[in-house]
């Protein structure tokens, strides 16, 4: 991998200054991506033996993975309602438990983290048409204002920037392989680790576009540096197919790897490189990599939002929020149901940090 694979910029660390409660970081901070990069040739192979022998599983196993990410709405039976309640104790609501996040984040510097599909905006049929409400969009506002802030998600990062509309955010598109700082430096990109792949990505856009229009309601979205293949309007007698079709083009490019997502199929580069390394590089630049004083939060509601809570458990240091309505296996600590919620709880934390600043400048003692 050369040294154009990925792409950065010292005006990153003026990015990251110019956040609200952002320092600049260590002139090596920026460089995070470029060393991440250089380790990933090194573990290249194992990565796609790994992503080949994942391909290997029967298409049966497939359309039994995509219905196990993709759960259908129903009324709840009495044991559903009891497995939710047992879940939702391991994982409590982070609006009812907001006193004791409170008091994990007093005398600590907040960096948010938020996906956008089901985490800022509801999910719909389009996601061409996945508008966030302008409430939502004035909560993220104020909370770009008051702490360091960074929207993750899957989609291709120019279209979550025209998504959010507000430009004193950091943006990570696909999945973390596509990061620019705050428009206030338009030509800062501060990390592409996956740019080789751009022509692969485009051709193979091109074959699953053609290959999925036998199946009504399938919706191939290009991401720049990852692919989606939506199946949420198919009908799910038509999902094994699908999954087949699929497959098949992704098995002559072994580069390549394959995951499921909430009634979607994600196909994207076989390196190291998700959610949870956007989120340590982000870290890095902001120069918090090291600081025992930042508490990093980050909500989202997908599988592949389980890199970041990973990275969070890992570091011993954060706080992960899941945003879901039914049971799932996580390493988040807390949750939310939905949209609605995740804006109530960020406006009720901007609210409380504007609250307990005030508190400290009216108690600091006069000299």
């Amino acid at each position: 991998m050369t040294n154009q694979d990925v792409v950065v910029s010292e005006m990153g660390i003026a990015a990251g200054a110019a956040l609200p409660g952002g320092p600049a970081g260590p002139a090596g901070g920026l460089f995070a991506c470029r060393s991440a990069a250089a380790s990933m040739r090194q573990t290249y192979l194992d990565l796609a033996a790994a992503a080949v022998a994942a391909r290997s599983a029967s298409c049966t196993s497939w359309a039994d993975a995509m219905r196990a990410s993709s759960p259908t709405r129903s009324s709840r039976s009495a044991s559903d309602v009891d497995e939710f309640t047992a879940w939702v104790r391991k994982h409590p609501s982070a609006l009812s438990k907001f006193e004791e996040i409170a008091a994990k984040s007093r005398g600590k510097k907040i960096v948010m983290f938020m996906d956008y599909d089901g985490t800022l905006s509801p999910i719909v049929a389009d996601p061409d048409t996945a508008y966030m409400s302008d409430a939502m969009r004035a909560a993220v506002r104020e909370v770009a204002k008051t702490f360091p802030t960074a929207i993750v998600s899957g989609r291709c990062r120019d279209k979550v920037r025209n998504f959010v509309g507000l430009s004193d955010l950091y943006y990570a598109g696909s999945h973390g392989m596509d990061i620019k700082g705050p428009s206030s430096n338009p030509e800062s990109a501060l990390c592409q680790p996956a740019s080789e792949f751009l022509p692969m990505i485009d051709e193979v856009y091109k074959t699953l576009v053609e290959k999925t229009k036998s199946t009504p309601g399938a919706k191939v979205e290009n991401n720049k540096f990852c692919l989606s293949v939506h199946f949420r309007c198919v009908d799910e007698k038509r999902w094994n197919a699908l999954g087949e079709q699929v497959k098949a083009v992704i098995k002559e490019y072994p580069k390549l790897k394959l995951t499921q997502g909430r009634k979607v199929l994600e196909i994207r580069p076989s390196i190291k490189w998700d959610k949870g390394k956007a989120l340590e590089f982000l870290l890095e630049s902001l120069g918090f990599a090291n600081c025992g004083d930042v508490l990093p939060v980050y909500i989202g509601d997908d599988r592949t939002d389980e890199d970041a809570f990973k990275v969070l458990r890992k570091r011993g240091q954060g706080l992960g929020i899941l945003v879901s309505k039914c049971p799932k296996d996580t390493n988040a600590s807390y949750s939310l149901q939905d949209p609605t919620e995740v804006m109530e709880f960020l406006l009720r934390l901007v609210e409380w940090k504007r609250k307990s600043s005030s508190s400290s400048l009216m108690i600091r003692p006069r000299v």
